[in-house]
């Protein structure tokens, strides 16, 4: 079994990718309340801010700052995903398998740690930049599920950020999904 390194650091701010097994799903957007509902809950019990976020349909980007004295983020995204999938499971009818686990998600996460102010930056317009790069719309403030329109609301972001690309977003980042 491959054991995966993951840098740790308490307080830390870092950058995820995160997928459903069915990369043709749109199980993300189609269940937005209740993926809300599963961070609410799992910020509750364990806390941590949300600087930056997009939901598509079958990933999300996020960053994340922990608080100063915890590193586990590992359990916090347990948490996220195994409420997300009892929410939703019984609507989607996914059993668990033979090791009574659902699959919903890519059983791992990618995951990035915050350098410093520019890598902050960079990460932050690449998760609001995500949508156009999908081809899911051509203007950034299109995509409803971004922390992009709170970015503009405090004055952060201009509301025509990034322009208007007329579906010229691709190849920005990841690979074709």
């Amino acid at each position: 079994m491959v054991r995966y390194r993951r840098n740790l650091i308490a307080g830390g701010t870092y950058f995820f990718t995160v997928t459903v097994a069915d990369r043709r799903s749109a199980v993300l957007v189609d269940n937005t309340a209740n993926l809300r509902e599963a961070f609410r809950i799992t910020r509750r019990e364990r806390p941590f801010t949300i600087d930056a976020m997009v939901v598509l349909p079958e990933h999300m980007h996020v960053l994340m700052t922990l608080p100063q004295d915890d590193a586990d983020y590992p359990g916090r995204w347990r948490r996220i995903k195994g409420l997300f999938t009892r929410f939703v499971a019984p609507r989607l009818s996914i059993g668990p398998d033979s090791r009574g686990e659902y699959a919903l998600w890519q059983r791992r996460f990618w995951e990035h740690t915050i350098r410093n102010d520019l890598d902050f930056e960079r990460h932050a317009d690449y998760i609001h930049y995500n949508p156009i790069k999908h081809g899911l719309v051509s203007r950034v403030a299109d995509w409803p599920y971004s922390s992009f329109h709170r970015y503009v609301r405090l004055g952060f972001l201009p509301n025509d950020w990034a322009g208007d690309m007329g579906g010229a977003g691709s190849g920005f980042g990841e690979r074709a999904g």
